[in-house]
């Protein structure tokens, strides 16, 4: 079952300013999202039924799944320092 993958404008800003080979690491792992939304590597984020994060080095993409519409928006991706501000 394919989900449809979006990203929110901040987390595209955000990855444009990535250094290339951090963008490609996490440019594999967010197209892996379509396929499987919640991979063994990602963690439920506590206060959210439908938020989750994927740990990338010092990076963190954070996302969130709507099984009802099998959409998954990534609405963050920063350093692990700045994610949860």
């Amino acid at each position: 079952m394919m989900y449809h993958l979006s990203f929110s404008r901040r987390a595209e800003k955000e990855f444009l300013k990535l250094p290339l080979s951090v963008a490609e690491r996490i440019s594999k792992i967010i197209s892996d999202l379509k396929e499987e939304p919640r991979p063994p590597s990602c963690i439920k984020l506590t206060g959210s039924a439908s938020e989750y994060r994927i740990r990338v080095g010092d990076y963190r993409i954070l996302y969130e799944i709507s099984d009802k519409e099998q959409s998954v928006t990534v609405y963050r991706i920063r350093l692990r320092k700045e994610a949860y501000r």
